[in-house]
């Protein structure tokens, strides 16, 4: 059982990471390092503690500030559940 577990939570990371790469997300922003946008493990570190609704709107309405002088273009590609899910792998990315 916890083998089979195992394979359904690869399996849903896989998920993610694709629909991050499908919805360009990696055009901007890396797993560890900063790109244009801050990294994943950067994000996670700074909403630790946060719920996933807390990056919804940044993903798909954009944002300004949070993270220096580049803006984060809205990602009107981004449906809000596809946000929703983006955002909550995103949590689980921090630093090791």
């Amino acid at each position: 059982v916890a083998t089979l577990l195992n394979k359904v939570k690869s399996a849903r990371v896989a998920t993610d990471a694709d629909l991050a790469k499908t919805k360009q997300c990696m055009a901007c922003h890396t797993m560890e390092k900063r790109l244009v946008g801050p990294s994943f493990q950067e994000i996670a570190s700074k909403y630790q503690g946060k719920t996933a609704s807390a990056l919804v709107s940044s993903i798909t309405k954009g944002s300004k500030g949070k993270w220096g002088p580049v803006p984060m273009p809205a990602n009107t590609a981004v449906s809000e559940s596809e946000a929703a899910q983006l955002a909550t792998w995103i949590l689980k990315q921090s630093r090791p």
